[in-house]
């Protein structure tokens, strides 16, 4: 029955590419405050998923101003995340299925004020009951909170609620594992087959293979 299941999905890197984003912003950023950013773009995607004040300390960008850098980079955003951010590959398929078995909702580090008029835009957003953003939890991925907390929201019943994770990082597999719950990573994103591997059983290329996995699973 679909009120016994429960699916999370992340959404960098499992439902939407917003890498050309993502990099103008940095960029942005290291432009306008003046930071003399040394290296490759690739240097960057390493670490999508992770909280912005996470990525600016381990690109280098001192202590003291990651939030100044934090704060521009979202200013940035909002002006070109709609313009520069695409789905991925068979996601409205991947959540027309999971949405008849299922309910659904996404758990990122995105701020969600501004992921919410995101998916509207990609046209994404009625599948969800929530979205658990930045703001919304004290402990980011790969910290249990955004999970619980949304699970919370859900009204979860651990002895009725069946429940997964989909993602494409260590991060979102960890915090399934920290949470209990089952997970299924994505080869469609930024994290490396080995690094996923062992953070859980179930890898699959893509969230529509991970959503028709977990199907089979779940009869």
């Amino acid at each position: 029955m679909k009120e016994n299941n429960i699916i999370l999905f992340d959404l960098d890197g499992t439902l939407i590419d917003s890498t050309t984003a993502i990099i103008s912003c940095f960029r942005h950023t290291f432009e306008e405050l003046a930071y003399d950013f040394q290296g490759e773009d690739e240097d960057i995607k390493k670490l999508i998923g992770y909280p912005l004040d996470i990525m600016y300390k381990d690109l280098g960008v001192d202590d003291l101003k990651v939030w100044d850098f934090v704060d521009a980079y979202k200013q940035k955003y909002k002006t070109v995340s709609i313009e520069q951010t695409k789905l991925l590959e068979e996601v409205i398929e991947c959540l027309d299925f999971a949405s008849k078995f299922a309910r659904l909702s996404i758990v990122t580090t995105k701020t969600a004020l501004y992921t919410t008029p995101l998916l509207k835009h990609l046209n994404i957003l009625d599948y969800f009951e929530h979205i658990t953003g930045r703001e919304n939890v004290e402990n980011p991925k790969p910290h249990p909170e955004p999970i619980l907390k949304t699970l919370d929201l859900m009204n979860y019943d651990e002895k009725k609620h069946n429940v997964w994770m989909i993602g494409d990082t260590k991060l979102d597999l960890i915090c399934a594992q920290e949470s209990n719950i089952n997970s299924v990573g994505v080869l469609c994103g930024y994290g490396e087959e080995a690094e996923l591997k062992e953070y859980t059983n179930f890898i699959t290329k893509s969230s529509f293979d991970a959503v028709k996995l977990i199907s089979n699973i779940c009869k």
